[in-house]
C-alpha cells in the first residue's frame, strides 16, 4: 500500500460550514542535526526556510507554514551575543554555544510542527515520514531518556457540547486500548504530560444521563482535571470556547487557544520501519467512527461500565481485551 491511500478518512469528513475539516500534526524526532533536518524537509516539503529565531526555522509551503525546531525554550531563547553579558563571558560565546548545541541536539528532540492539513491531503505526512525514517530519523525507542510524541490536533465536525461529550465518552473506552497500542516505549510511560483523565471524572463522563451543557461540560473536566498534561488535552479547546472560563481553573502560557482536540498520547516510533504515520491516525480515525454511532457507542459505554464492578470475569478479561474483541466484532478494526 503506498503513502497516498494509507491514511483512512472518517465519515464526518466536514464540519458544520461544509469544508472538510482539518488536522495540526506535531512529530518530535532525533537522529538527525537541527540543520540537517530543515534542510531535508524544505527539500520533501518544497518550502524555503527562514530562521525566525535561534532553533526555530519556519518552513513555507503550497500546504502552508510548517515550523522545524529544537523542543526546548531556554536553549532556543540563549543568546551570548547579548551586550549586557560581561565581555569575557560574549567571548566565549561561539564556543559555549558550539557546545550547547552538540549537547541539545542529542538530547532535546527536534520537533516538526505542521498547519493544519485537510484529512484528505494527511498523505503528505506519511510521506514525510517515511522519506525521514531512510535518512536516519530515530523515535522513542532509541535511547532510554527519548520521550519522543506524535500530536494530533484534530478539528471537530462542530463545537456543540453533545458533540464534545460523544468524543470525550469514546476517548474515555478506548483509552486502554490505544495506549497499548500507541505508547510503547518505556520512556514515555515514565512521564507525567500524558496521564490519563482523573477516574471521577470518567465515571461522571460515562453514564447515560450525562448531557451537560458547554459550560458544565468544561467545568465538570476542569474540576478533575485542571492540567495540559492528559493525553488528550481539552484546555486549547476550552481557551477556544470560553478563555476567561478556563483562567479561573489553569494559568498557563503555553496553552494555545485553537477549536481542536490535542491527542498526546503516541509515541513517534519513526525509526521502525513497520510503524507509519498511518498507524496511529487509523487508530485515531477508529474513535471518530465510534464517536459517530450512539448506538455503538451507549453500548461500548455500558460494557464500560460493567467492567469497572467486581466480578470474576473482570478479574480474568482486561478491559482492553474486551474493547480489543468488541471492535472486531462491530467491524471497527
Amino acid at each position: 500500500m503506498n503513502a497516498a491511500n494509507r491514511c483512512k478518512m472518517p465519515e464526518r469528513l466536514k464540519d458544520h460550514e461544509g469544508e472538510e475539516r482539518r488536522v495540526g500534526v506535531e512529530i518530535e524526532l532525533s537522529g538527525l542535526g537541527y540543520e540537517q533536518l530543515v534542510q531535508h524537509a524544505a527539500r520533501l516539503l518544497g518550502g524555503s526556510p527562514e530562521l525566525t529565531s535561534r532553533y526555530v526555522t519556519a518552513l513555507d509551503t503550497e500546504h502552508g507554514r510548517f515550523t522545524i525546531e529544537l523542543d526546548s525554550d531556554p536553549i532556543k531563547e540563549l543568546d551570548l551575543d547579548d551586550e549586557r553579558l560581561p565581555q569575557s563571558i560574549r567571548e566565549l560565546g561561539s564556543h559555549a554555544m558550539d557546545v550547547i548545541d552538540f549537547a541539545a541536539e542529542k538530547v532535546v528532540p527536534l520537533e516538526i510542527v505542521g498547519p493544519p492539513l485537510a484529512f484528505s491531503k494527511l498523505e503528505l505526512i506519511e510521506t514525510l515520514m517515511d522519506e525521514l525514517r531512510e535518512l536516519g530519523a530515530e523515535g522513542s525507542r532509541e535511547t532510554i531518556y527519548f520521550a519522543f510524541g506524535l500530536q494530533l490536533n484534530p478539528e471537530l465536525p462542530d463545537l456543540e457540547p453533545a458533540t464534545l461529550v460523544a468524543y470525550l465518552q469514546a476517548f474515555a473506552a478506548l483509552y486502554d486500548w490505544l495506549k497499548a497500542r500507541h505508547q510503547l516505549d518505556i520512556s514515555r510511560k515514565f512521564t507525567t504530560y500524558i496521564e490519563p483523565w482523573s477516574s471521577r471524572y470518567t465515571e461522571k463522563l460515562m453514564a447515560d444521563d450525562y448531557c451537560p451543557d458547554l459550560e458544565t461540560l468544561m467545568r465538570d473536566y476542569l474540576h478533575y482535571n485542571p492540567t495540559r498534561n492528559k493525553a488528550l488535552d481539552l484546555l486549547p479547546l476550552f481557551a477556544h470556547l470560553d478563555k476567561e472560563l478556563l483562567a479561573g481553573y489553569v494559568k498557563d502560557p503555553r496553552i494555545k487557544s485553537r477549536p481542536t482536540l490535542h491527542y498526546r498520547l503516541p509515541d513517534c516510533d519513526i525509526d521502525n520501519p513497520r510503524w507509519h504515520f498511518s498507524t496511529v491516525w487509523n487508530d485515531w480515525v477508529v474513535l471518530e467512527q465510534l464517536a459517530a454511532h450512539p448506538e455503538d457507542l451507549a453500548d461500548l459505554r455500558s460494557r464500560f461500565r460493567e467492567a469497572q464492578k467486581f466480578s470474576f470475569h473482570n478479574l480474568t478479561h482486561s478491559w482492553r481485551e474486551t474493547t480489543d474483541n468488541w471492535l472486531k466484532q462491530h467491524g471497527y478494526v
